[in-house]
């Protein structure tokens, strides 16, 4: 199972994050970090690295289910996003799937919530 579902986008890099954070955002998920890994990487190992954000993504209610069923899942929240420039013009973007990152805790209770959050973050990757 992939753990992970992709688009590649003909954009901007700036454009294409802008895009991600509002389909996220019609989908009740808000940003709650960006991670900037080329910056980081430049500032802490003096290396140059291609343009790419993590997006730390919730949703709130399903945040809040979910922690409600597995105190400890706060350690897999929020869902990353990715948005990554393979060349100008070529963005990636890749959303966790919830649903292979949740077999690895032995809670049937969410198995639900975990195919809700998939269905969300498919289509704001399809909606892109």
């Amino acid at each position: 199972m992939a753990y992970y579902f992709n688009k590649i986008l003909k954009a901007s890099f700036e454009d294409a994050v802008g895009r991600v954070t509002a389909a996220l955002g019609r989908e009740g998920f808000g940003v709650l970090t960006v991670i900037d890994v080329k910056e980081t990487l430049k500032k802490k190992l003096n290396v140059d690295f291609r343009k790419y954000h993590i997006l730390g993504a919730c949703n709130p209610g399903f945040a809040h289910q979910a922690l409600e069923a597995e105190d400890k899942i706060g350690t897999m929240l929020p869902c990353n996003v990715i948005v990554q420039e393979n060349q100008p013009g070529e963005i990636e973007v890749a959303a966790i799937d919830p649903v292979a990152s949740m077999q690895a805790i032995q809670n049937p209770r969410l198995g639900n919530i975990a195919e809700q959050v998939r269905e969300k973050l498919k289509k704001v990757i399809e909606t892109l």
